[in-house]
């Protein structure tokens, strides 16, 4: 028997499953699209989206490799004060039970490459690819963790977010 390799596979996340902190999240269908509304309100929030292929695997070269994560969001009515933290961060669990996580290396695309442009008023794509993928270990995960700083009239819309990995079982 052999290897099933896909190097092109994506799994979409949706808003309901991505943490949430500060204000008012409402879940909406709009324009036959389901997203997750914030309140307007002057404050700062976090967004935190579990990278979660489906397999993990504690051989070598085998399960997946995240590669890249895409943030689907919509600022409207007035930009955000600033969006500075995009980090993609990788949780390990070592055979003793103890947990450590560390920042991954990524780049974002240049449509998102600087807290002036992830702020506008605008549909947004933010793209981080991890800039040196490693097969998922089966005591690791991953999560981006973004942070956003709204302004007073700030209305933001989470559509949801699409994780791209490599799967070889």
């Amino acid at each position: 028997m052999g290897y099933v390799t896909d190097m092109a596979m994506s799994a979409f996340i949706p808003a309901a499953d991505i943490i949430k902190t500060a204000g008012t999240w409402t879940t909406t269908l709009s324009s036959n699209t389901v997203g997750d509304v914030r309140t307007a309100a002057d404050t700062t929030f976090n967004l935190f989206v579990p990278l979660n292929p489906p397999l993990g695997n504690s051989v070598a070269l085998k399960g997946c490799r995240i590669k890249s994560v895409e943030l689907l969001y919509k600022v409207a009515t007035a930009a955000m004060d600033s969006v500075t933290t995009v980090e993609i961060e990788k949780v390990s669990v070592s055979s003793a039970g103890v947990v450590t996580g560390a920042a991954v290396t990524a780049t974002i695309n240049s449509a998102e490459d600087t807290s002036a442009k992830r702020l506008a008023v605008a549909d947004h794509r933010l793209i981080a690819t991890i800039s040196s993928p490693t097969w998922l270990d089966n005591d690791e995960a991953y999560w981006l963790y973004v942070t956003f700083d709204a302004a007073a009239t700030s209305v933001f819309t989470l559509w949801g977010a699409i994780v791209n990995y490599d799967l070889k079982v």
